[in-house]
């Protein structure tokens, strides 16, 4: 079944067509999910919220807004951010033993990993440094873009301009 056919069946409840996309998507949406939280459990549980998400919203998928798996990947990142500024997940945060901060940095510092995981690695290896940083900040590590222009030392406008231009050349390599 061609992709469109697939997304088409999902938006009219098709529980097979649902089984296929979750086949299709799960492990790159995960990838995204777990380098921004770094707790695998936590990850797993926000994965399933997020594809009951795509179950329930399917039907608000507009293929002339973007790709398929791009709003999936909207829907991982907002569930992630959601999760990780959750109050529950802070109090989480404040409990943990010290051998545990190895671990969370390195997986927020993996970025090469996890834009590989999605296949944008080429894409962003193009890009200038600053565009890297940005995007690894913004997107793949949940940071605002209060938080990306205090850890970069910017003002706000210069993030969400460089930002925008940023994604705006990484739309024009990739070719959308």
């Amino acid at each position: 079944m061609q992709q469109d056919g697939l997304i088409l069946e999902l938006q009219k409840g098709n529980q097979k067509a649902f089984e296929r996309i979750y086949q299709l998507y799960s492990e790159s949406t995960y990838g995204i999910i777990f380098s921004i939280i770094g707790e695998k459990d936590i990850a797993e549980e926000v994965l399933q919220d997020v594809f009951m998400k795509i179950w329930e919203n399917a039907e608000s998928y507009d293929s002339t807004k973007g790709r398929f798996f791009t709003w999936i990947l909207n829907i991982a990142r907002n569930a992630s951010i959601d999760k990780i500024r959750s109050k529950s997940f802070k109090n989480k945060k404040q409990n943990l033993a010290a051998d545990n901060f190895v671990d969370i940095l390195e997986s927020k510092t993996n970025f090469s990993a996890t834009a590989d995981a999605i296949g944008l690695k080429k894409y962003i290896e193009i890009l200038k440094p600053v565009c890297k940083k940005l995007i690894d900040l913004l997107f793949f590590k949940g940071y605002t873009q209060q938080e990306t222009a205090e850890e970069l030392e910017m003002p706000l406008g210069t993030v969400k301009t460089r930002n925008r231009a940023c994604i705006n050349k990484l739309r024009e390599i990739v070719g959308n």
